[in-house]
């Protein structure tokens, strides 16, 4: 008995100790259907990314059909592919920012929730632990920070997660799933570098998103930014060319 009560004792430690660390995954789980997140995002976000919030707002119990299916189906590092992972990840950011913007909506910005929420120490809608993943309090800037970009070395992930800003990258009107993920990602970095909305490019000078400012060390591992940005620049920008960034725009992407 004793002995028994030793392993049900572990077992319980363990989980309770994966569900604390959602970075770390749980055992057991496999990828969910992305197809919930795909028909909502079909039906209520334009070609060009914006997204019509009142359409998820009539379409909110779909939406969090698939965020229980999200959450309670953390990626096992161990048996996802990173492609699987990468996906779930991704596709997660997207979906619970949009519940943000959907709970609290009409709203202006999404950086106007700070203040209505009045939450004691509240920080920015990023660290908000608004939803759960495998049972553990979670936020958008874990998935993003912690997540995202400490355990993947693809800065096209910043063109694929979307802030319900103006300036951000535009929503993908699909949801990103394993199978066709590199297009996917090659996609929409050179849909967000050629947007003429959100970067300004000729060959002599460059004035591109603050994206690529905030972010400068994702985009320079295997050179600088120019290199980068002409991985995927319909105009190819010279060495010597000026680079500056541009103010960002934090209105509401509706």
């Amino acid at each position: 008995m004793k002995l028994l009560q030793s392993h049900l004792f572990g077992l319980i430690s363990l989980v309770l100790f994966s569900c604390q660390n959602p970075s770390l995954g749980l055992a057991g789980t496999t990828p969910p259907s992305h197809l919930l997140w795909d028909q909502l995002v079909k039906a209520h976000v334009k070609s060009n990314g914006t997204v019509d919030y009142k359409g998820f707002v009539r379409d909110k119990a779909k939406l969090d059909q698939y965020l229980k299916l999200i959450s309670t189906n953390a990626p096992d590092r161990r048996a996802w592919s990173k492609n699987e992972q990468l996906a779930y990840w991704i596709n997660a950011y997207n979906a619970f920012t949009v519940k943000l913007i959907v709970d609290n909506y009409p709203v202006k910005s999404i950086r106007d929730l700070g203040p209505s929420l009045k939450i004691p120490g509240f920080k920015d809608v990023w660290h908000y632990e608004f939803f759960q993943i495998g049972g553990a309090d979670a936020s958008l800037d874990e998935i993003e920070h912690g997540i995202l970009r400490k355990e993947f070395d693809e800065p096209r992930i910043h063109f694929a997660i979307n802030c319900a800003s103006v300036s951000c990258p535009p929503l993908l009107n699909e949801a990103f799933v394993p199978e066709k993920l590199d297009s996917q990602l090659n996609k929409v970095a050179v849909a967000f570098v050629n947007d003429p909305l959100r970067n300004k490019i000729s060959a002599d000078q460059a004035q591109v998103s603050s994206i690529f400012s905030w972010f400068k060390e994702d985009f320079t591992k295997k050179g600088n930014l120019v290199d980068f940005l002409n991985l995927y620049s319909k105009v190819k920008i010279k060495p010597s060319a000026k680079i500056s960034f541009l103010d960002y725009n934090w209105a509401l992407n509706e």
